[in-house]
């Protein structure tokens, strides 16, 4: 079997890193894989063993050039099957050029914003199946009018390794002194890219009543993102400069997630939440949202606690919870553990993906 997978991010996210472990894992079972991605970027120099990588203009949504550049690269390559795992113009466009080589076609949604009925009859006749992230999501695709049969559901993964190792609570302290954190207090961490959705204003809204609740209560933000500058400034607007540090993005976070106590994803949409399930296998309690797949990277009450999206008091209240009682915290974090070892292994998302493709071509072959 010889997949070409597109995957348009420049950065190595979460859904690029998925993307990695699939391709990896398909690696090792005999699939050969080739990974068209933006010249230049972060997948493009992370070399998988076993995976092929053809780097090419990705410009987005409006880069119709696209089209000719994957169709090109399908009639040179003549792979069984296409696999799109991103947006930024790989699904449209991919799914046309896809559709011009008269090769069948997969798209990979790990995203639970809304699209018009139009748009779903129109869009998703380019591909042969769709794969959501979460259930969450293909229950989305569902009100939208896509047919049951051609959407299913395989969950995102995560390699629980690098988070299993414990954390020095004096090392993590010193690695992060140099943004202002300070030591002895309790640490909360939020793990997302810097954009409105992952509503990050909601918790630097309920802070200033955790911070008199908690003296000494502080704040790492990881990521990176076009919010930043307005963050920044709301923060010190809320003067809470001395409590809340951004730390950036770090290639080296499965080594310090396990220092927080707590994790806060106060997203209002989101497929499912990487970073949850990399908290979780560091055996890090988290408070997040019901919102998309989020109830199904966080048990209620079993691996933490779930709370309306934009609900200012009801976020402040489960994170003061969780600050006040150190036993739950444990107990939560490591439910948490133990059900990412379960439930989430790479092993599993790669076999899930393998059997989408299988039953598309086979399915192709058997039209008359």
């Amino acid at each position: 079997m010889k997949i070409l997978h597109v995957e348009a991010g420049k950065h190595l996210y979460g859904g690029a890193r998925q993307v990695q472990y699939i391709v990896e894992g398909l690696a090792r079972r005999g699939v050969d894989n080739l990974l068209a991605c933006p010249a230049g970027s972060e997948m493009a120099r992370q070399i998988v063993p076993g995976v092929r990588y053809a780097p090419l203009p990705m410009g987005g949504d409006a880069d119709l050039g696209m089209v000719g550049r994957l169709l090109g690269l399908i009639r040179r390559e003549r792979p069984d099957l296409v696999h799109l795992h991103s947006r930024r113009g790989a699904d449209t466009w991919g799914g046309l050029a896809a559709r011009l080589a008269g090769v069948p076609c997969v798209l990979s949604r790990r995203v639970d914003n809304p699209e018009s009925r139009l748009a779903v009859a129109l869009k998703y006749r380019l591909y042969d199946h769709v794969i959501t992230i979460s259930e969450g999501i293909r229950q989305v695709l569902l009100a939208e009018g896509l047919a049951p049969g051609r959407v299913s559901c395989v969950r995102s993964a995560v390699d629980a390794t690098p988070y299993l190792a414990p954390v020095d609570r004096v090392a993590f302290e010193a690695e992060f002194a140099p943004v202002g954190l300070r030591p002895g207090g309790l640490i909360i961490g939020i793990v997302a890219q810097l954009i409105p959705r992952k509503g990050h204003r909601h918790l630097l809204a309920a802070l200033p009543a955790l911070v008199a609740a908690h003296p000494g209560l502080q704040v790492l933000v990881f990521g990176q993102g076009p919010l930043e500058a307005e963050l920044r400034a709301d923060v010190a607007a809320r003067g809470l400069a001395a409590v809340v540090h951004f730390a950036g993005f770090r290639h080296d976070l499965p080594r310090w997630l396990g220092g927080l106590d707590l994790l806060v994803h106060p997203a209002e949409m989101e497929g499912l939440g990487v970073s949850l399930l990399q908290a979780s296998a560091a055996a890090v309690p988290i408070v997040t949202c019901r919102a998309g797949g989020l109830p199904e990277a966080v048990q209620e009450g079993v691996t933490g606690l779930l709370v309306p999206p934009a609900d200012v008091p009801a976020l402040g209240a489960a994170v003061g919870r969780l600050l006040a009682d150190g036993a739950l915290r444990r107990q939560l974090g490591a439910a948490g553990r133990a059900r990412v070892l379960a439930e989430f292994s790479i092993d599993g998302m790669v076999e899930g993906n393998l059997a989408i493709y299988r039953q598309v071509l086979a399915h192709r072959e058997a039209r008359p």
